[in-house]
């Protein structure tokens, strides 16, 4: 896939909202399913020689300015559908609150049954892609990548994790379960590759030398 593609898309980003809903994941998502699989390693290494480097800009940024969350399928908005997606035996209710279920989180490896000790995660944090190209979008394509069920950009996981994490990028943050460092920083990679994102020189080099040993 060429960079020139990769900014085309980009480009009409604005519809992928009304896709994504009207596309529509008809079927409920499994409750066995997870992130989506991220690229290999081979491939996220080609994707980081390619990404633009520079230094990150804040000014101006609002998480509103990432519309969060909209309906994906039915009732169900984003982080429902994501609940459920990661979750297992994971029970809603009419308005698709989850009432119960277990959800695993791959970051610490807990285990929880309650959806309010579960956040969503976005891998790529909204303000750190603000910081590296979404200054730039429109309000239409910021609100595409926020709610992005797509590309594995969003996952359940403990919420003080999560927290613990804010928008720091993988120069100062990753999984404290090593296990799982390697799909982070690959699914990381994946984001930044697709929506044309930069990177600064320390989270380049910290994902170069991640990938070396995935």
């Amino acid at each position: 896939m060429s960079r020139l593609y990769a900014r085309r898309r980009l480009s009409i980003l604005a519809a992928l909202t009304g896709l994504i809903a009207s596309a529509a994941l008809f079927d409920s998502p499994s409750a066995s399913a997870a992130l989506p699989t991220p690229v290999s390693a081979a491939t996220a290494r080609g994707y980081l020689s390619q990404l633009t480097v520079a230094t990150e800009n804040r000014t101006g940024y609002s998480r509103d300015k990432f519309p969060t969350w909209i309906t994906i399928s039915g009732t169900c908005n984003t982080r429902e559908w994501i609940l459920k997606r990661d979750g297992t035996n994971v029970v809603t209710d009419s308005a698709c609150t989850a009432t119960s279920g277990s959800w695993y989180s791959p970051y610490d490896g807990a285990t929880w049954t309650a959806a309010s000790d579960v956040d969503i995660d976005h891998l790529v944090p909204l303000a750190e892609a603000w910081d590296s190209g979404a200054s730039k979008w429109t309000t239409a394509q910021r609100q595409a990548f926020a709610n992005d069920v797509t590309r594995p950009q969003l996952l359940a996981v403990t919420d003080n994790v999560n927290q613990a994490k804010g928008d720091q990028d993988p120069a100062t943050w990753v999984p404290s379960r090593s296990a799982y460092v390697c799909t982070y920083v690959r699914a990381w990679v994946q984001v930044k590759y697709y929506y044309d994102l930069a990177v600064d020189s320390a989270e380049k080099t910290a994902l170069t030398n991640y990938l070396a040993n995935c």
